[in-house]
């Protein structure tokens, strides 16, 4: 093999190369598409949780809980 043939041969090679990466990167639309809005609008979104779930005071009766408890373990 000569020279000049193994320059081809790496120029060549060196060129397909390139052209594979660039096949890689077309220009469709992705089914993401048209979700940026909503996604900015949720990013920026300075407290997403609804206040009324920072209550953690749940009211009951337990005189009631244990009555309810107790039928489920014997059944009528």
């Amino acid at each position: 093999m000569s020279k000049n043939s193994a320059l081809i041969l790496l120029l060549c090679a060196g060129v397909l190369t390139g052209c594979a990466d660039y096949l890689n990167r077309y220009e469709t639309v992705t089914l993401a598409a048209g979700d940026t809005q909503k996604y900015n609008s949720l990013l920026q979104t300075v407290d997403p949780l609804n206040p009324a779930s920072r209550n953690t005071t749940i009211k009951g009766d337990g005189v009631r809980s244990a009555a309810v408890a107790e039928s489920y373990r014997i059944p009528p």
